[in-house]
């Protein structure tokens, strides 16, 4: 009979320390979370605050009509007359000499 009273300290013995260590999970779960959380919704947050990108403006006239092309202002027939004539421009005022073609 003594033995009887020693199984059931143990078995209760048994019970809390189960219960400990549930209780210990899911704390360790809660802290867990909680950590996740805030960075989650401060990265949510910032995502819902970032304004339209900035656009570097353009350096060249060429870089102009890619602008205009890219917005669809201009068609790309356009663009490659615009092109064309930036390339003859070019041409008239920085014509290009190549060693041995000189007259």
């Amino acid at each position: 009979m003594g033995g009887n009273r020693v199984q059931e300290a143990l078995a209760k013995e048994g019970a809390a320390m189960m219960a400990i260590v549930i209780l210990l999970w899911l704390a360790a779960l809660a802290v867990g979370v909680w950590a996740v959380w805030p960075s989650s919704a401060r990265a949510a947050r910032q995502a819902e605050s970032v304004a339209e990108p900035v656009r570097p403006s353009p350096d060249s006239l060429e870089g102009v009509l890619v602008a205009h092309l890219m917005r669809r202002e201009i068609s790309p027939e356009q663009y490659r007359r615009a092109v064309e004539g930036l390339a003859a421009r070019d041409d008239r005022r920085h014509p290009m000499s190549v060693p041995g073609d000189e007259v």
